[in-house]
């Protein structure tokens, strides 16, 4: 950043390293498991979790310049950014997954972005599969007359932000010895896997179907760091019918961790990733005397789907 620019994320004062609390859970217990949550949802009250770790250094690489990003009708990437550039003075433009969106009144997640400042084009989705392709992007930016603006991929999973979240492996060096993720665009784990010590391991737990991430991440350790980086595995089986979809078993056991533990759980990413650790757990997928982390990404937000 040049001169008095407030558009530094580090202006926003993150909470950082973000702590990692343990819980006594009897369901990871009876399995000589010990359970910490790592807290990255304290980071900051709006750049929640992960969000904060990938934004920051593609806001920082923006230098003030107009952001132009991606999403879903229900994408925390989308009210992260949007939040962002209210508070950093930025101006936003979230490019939003289904045309028909514009017909209907906002969602609340949309409707926090558009009070955030974001400007929302929506596009149908036959376009938006093609939006990394030079010129549909082109087009895009044409179209939001935004053609000089600085371009954050969907879920903000890039080369910085992989890098950035490297610093969620080095913070957890010394505490764990399998650290858990929810994954969308597997961005965090490949950042995650690349900042744990040799022995550690960080495993990702997929919260769409399709059985695509694998190579995602290899892709985006590449780009990142020339090539792979850490131990990481996936575990396909716990998305719960795909993207912001669950079941009354889910909706269940984050309800009981809820009342056990006093953290409200967010549905779309950490309780599928909680889930999957108890289960998992219950398999013997973890050696006794395991210490595992779970790092908590985000938190729920009102309106979002049960």
């Amino acid at each position: 950043m040049t001169g008095t620019d407030t558009s530094d994320p580090a202006a926003l004062a993150p909470r950082l390293p973000s702590p990692s609390q343990e819980v006594v859970d009897d369901r990871f217990e009876r399995h000589g498991v010990r359970l910490l949550l790592k807290r990255d949802d304290l980071i900051h009250p709006e750049l929640v979790g992960n969000k904060w770790r990938k934004l920051a250094p593609n806001l920082a690489a923006a230098d003030g310049r107009a952001v132009v990003t991606f999403g879903g009708a229900y994408s925390n990437h989308l009210r992260a950014t949007a939040a962002a550039g209210r508070l950093l003075g930025l101006s936003t433009v979230g490019v939003v997954r289904g045309q028909e969106l514009a017909r209907l009144p906002l969602n609340p997640s949309l409707a926090r972005c558009a009070a955030d400042g974001m400007r929302l084009h929506f596009v149908d989705r036959a376009v938006y599969r093609r939006k990394t392709e030079p010129e549909t992007l082109a087009a895009l930016l044409r179209a939001v007359d935004a053609e000089g603006a600085f371009v954050v991929p969907e879920g903000g999973s890039n080369a910085a932000a992989v890098r950035g979240c490297r610093a969620l492996g080095e913070e957890l060096a010394g505490e764990a010895d399998v650290v858990a993720v929810a994954c969308g665009t597997g961005g965090t784990l490949a950042g995650l896997a690349a900042g744990l010590p040799r022995g550690r391991r960080a495993l990702g737990v997929p919260v769409l179907r399709g059985g695509f991430l694998d190579g995602d991440i290899r892709r985006l350790q590449d780009r990142a760091f020339g090539g792979p980086r850490g131990a990481w595995s996936l575990d396909d089986r716990f998305h719960h019918g795909g993207y912001a979809r669950t079941t009354p078993e889910l909706d269940s056991f984050a309800a009981d961790f809820e009342a056990r533990h006093g953290l409200p759980v967010e549905r779309v990413y950490v309780a599928k990733m909680l889930y999957a650790l108890s289960a998992l757990a219950r398999e013997g997928a973890f050696p006794r005397g395991t210490t595992l982390a779970a790092v908590v990404t985000g938190r729920p937000f009102p309106g979002a789907p049960p």
